[in-house]
């Protein structure tokens, strides 16, 4: 009797369960339809006369906003919160040089989790917004030195007098599995080409601090994107390098916010209220600021061009991985479906890859090379480097037309490894479990992770990675004008920033997205009669919410936000089941403090 009770007990609890979050994702969906249409509106909203372009950029800024209907929401509190990508803050900024409703720009800032080379390209859309003559006023309780970076081009810099101002230097922490995978008797088998003493993706899984060669390319990067922000900060702030470098040395201004006024880098100690009464002063407004957010300023105009000239720019945005998924990722068959889509359309004259990835599958990175060389074939392919264009992300950029890139664009790492894990002392030992297999062929059991690989099998893999590699190479010397023994002196896994990658012919040009699609336009003889479109095409908002209410994806979400900076410590976790195979992979996860 009392098993049917407990039996009874726990449908009734399943039961329950169920309705409950029935409700949850009835209400979720409510949400977001409300959401949804308030957008709508916001679409044909008019933006009030002497307003001001309100910029938080609190967030991972990615290359083109994101349509999921969670990538907005702050789980904590359950608000939504501005995540507009780089592509609409660009259009932004420029949109607003005109507007005359627009009086000026108000940056909000305190710490901005994205990359240099974002940041890059918004700080010189800023400075090109100055011309216009109208204002940039930054305001920060703190700054970290990335958001100090970014405040430099303002025309005020306000700091709170109980703030601070984070200018340190530059340094990145690299996350060793070492010790752990021997913990867990977990054999992590390593199969490297003779030429990649820089590629150190696989250092972690059997060193506990970095080679002499990674230290060397890291010390060599950080030196190289620490300049550009000097350089940024100095000109912008007319205080020399040198100074600039002694204040980081002595931690001058992280505690004390006096330090900061007097170096010159704010023009004052004020808080909130004053600040608010300095816009108001430059808006003629005796009432509130009229604050337009990155997010409703983009809804505001219309982006509708009557050409039928077509530039296409298609986004290949994060890791590299084989077959079809989800578009956080770039995935073999999506991303070669689109080029192929641009390439058969009449519309496109001309196509601008704007490659964001530190790379990953060397096959997919290969069907992804293949498309491009068609396209390329028929009408004008350009390459915009963003963040990352390292390893996967360079072999599908390399014969491009012509190559831009951002100064602090991690770029190169041509190189090849491969990653097989042996979970046979940890299936055995500490789990407790034992394996035994029938086969028909000697090497039936082939990739199996519950057995090392043996020795043949070991040495076809090495023969396959020294193949890869020199496919790579081959692919790099063709479509830059190269000998291929000097692609293999400068690649061997080594990463180079933007600014040393032109030196040494990787890269055509420093620019960023704009530069490339002007190019690309000039390349199809397009002149100024062109619309850009940008691939792939975004989807209607009952298709993305439908993929947002995977549970994952939220999960994924939250623990992001939360964890903000050492979320990238939980993907280098993650990286240890995924990347596994023949990988075209940047030799590390850049964490830059």
């Amino acid at each position: 009797m009392k098993f049917y009770k407990v039996v009874l007990a726990a449908f009734i609890g399943t039961l329950i369960a169920l309705v409950i979050n029935f409700f949850i994702k009835v209400g979720v969906v409510s949400s977001m339809i409300s959401s949804f249409s308030k957008n709508e509106a916001e679409t044909s909203a008019t933006v009030k006369p002497n307003s001001v372009l309100y910029m938080k950029l609190n967030y991972d800024i990615a290359d083109r906003t994101i349509d999921n209907p969670f990538n907005g929401i702050n789980f904590n509190t359950m608000e939504s919160i501005d995540m507009t990508g780089l592509n609409d803050i660009l259009r932004n900024i420029e949109q607003a040089k005109t507007d005359a409703n627009i009086k000026g720009i108000y940056m909000e800032l305190s710490t901005i989790p994205t990359s240099t080379a974002t940041l890059q390209e918004i700080r010189d859309k800023l400075i090109e917004f100055k011309e216009s003559g109208k204002f940039i006023v930054a305001y920060g309780e703190s700054y970290s030195q990335s958001a100090y970076y970014m405040a430099s081009i303002a025309d005020k810099i306000f700091l709170n007098p109980e703030g601070a101002l984070d200018i340190h230097g530059m340094s990145s922490q690299v996350m060793f599995y070492k010790h752990l995978l021997d913990k867990l008797d977990i054999e992590m088998q390593i199969v490297r080409g003779p030429n990649n003493r820089f590629k150190s993706a696989v250092e972690p899984y059997f060193l506990d601090k970095m080679s002499e060669a990674n230290r060397e390319q890291m010390e060599k990067l950080l030196t190289s994107i620490w300049g550009q922000i000097l350089s940024g900060i100095s000109q912008s702030r007319n205080i020399s390098e040198e100074q600039l470098n002694q204040i980081a040395d002595n931690l001058e201004t992280i505690f004390d916010a006096r330090k900061a006024l007097e170096y010159g880098l704010v023009d004052n100690l004020y808080y909130k209220d004053q600040v608010l009464d300095e816009l108001k002063g430059l808006t003629g407004s005796n009432k509130s600021i009229n604050a337009v957010s990155n997010a409703k300023y983009a809804k505001s105009y219309s982006t509708k061009n009557p050409s039928k000239n077509e530039v296409a720019v298609i986004y290949a945005s994060g890791q590299i991985f084989d077959g079809k998924g989800q578009e956080e990722n770039i995935y073999s068959d999506n991303l070669s479906k689109i080029i192929r889509k641009a390439r058969e359309d009449n519309n496109v004259k001309a196509v601008v890859l704007r490659v964001n990835s530190p790379g990953g599958s060397a096959v997919a990175s290969a069907i992804i090379g293949r498309e491009l060389d068609l396209t390329k074939e028929v009408k004008p392919v350009i390459v915009s480097m963003g963040n990352y264009a390292a390893s996967g992300g360079y072999w599908i950029s390399a014969k491009g037309d012509y190559i831009f890139a951002d100064p602090t664009t991690l770029t190169g790492s041509i190189g090849v490894f491969g990653t097989f894990p042996n979970m046979q002392g940890f299936l055995n030992d500490k789990v407790g479990l034992t394996f035994d297999v029938a086969k028909t062929n000697k090497n039936a059991d082939f990739g199996n992770v519950t057995q090392p690989l043996t020795e043949f099998q070991y040495a076809k893999l090495q023969e396959n990675v020294v193949k890869t590699y020199d496919q790579f190479t081959k692919r790099v010397a063709e479509g830059r004008g190269l000998r291929q023994t000097y692609v293999d002196s400068i690649g061997q896994g080594r990463v180079w920033s933007g600014i040393d990658a032109i030196e040494i012919g990787l890269v055509d040009q420093l620019g960023d997205m704009e530069d490339a699609i002007a190019y690309a336009a000039e390349k199809a003889n397009l002149g100024n009669d062109y619309k850009v479109v940008e691939m792939p095409k975004k989807k209607d908002f009952f298709t993305r919410l439908t993929e947002s209410l995977n549970e994952s994806d939220k999960i994924d979400a939250a623990m992001k936000q939360r964890l903000g900076v050492y979320y990238d410590y939980l993907q280098g976790l993650d990286n240890l089941q995924k990347n596994t195979g023949i990988q075209a992979r940047m030799p590390f996860d850049l964490i830059i403090e």
